[in-house]
């Protein structure tokens, strides 16, 4: 995992899921290249984003979906 400063700086398309509605806390993801992908938070474009490997970014929402992750949220 690295990270970009200004995430509004990556030349990308960025997109967020069709289940958040226009109040929603979410994130927006774009594909950077073939193996990485970047998120930010919705309410900053101009914020930080994080970039994974692909495969990584795979595991940990699966392990989320899966309920590994349990007591949080």
């Amino acid at each position: 995992m690295s990270h970009v400063d200004d995430a509004s700086a990556l030349s990308v398309t960025w997109w967020k899921s069709t289940y958040s509605d226009s109040g929603a806390q979410c994130v927006e993801c774009a594909i950077v290249d073939a193996g990485t992908v970047a998120i930010r938070d919705s309410k900053n474009p101009a914020g930080p984003a994080l970039r994974f490997e692909r495969g990584r970014l795979v595991a940990f929402v699966s392990a989320v979906a899966a309920g590994r992750f349990g007591g949080l949220g």
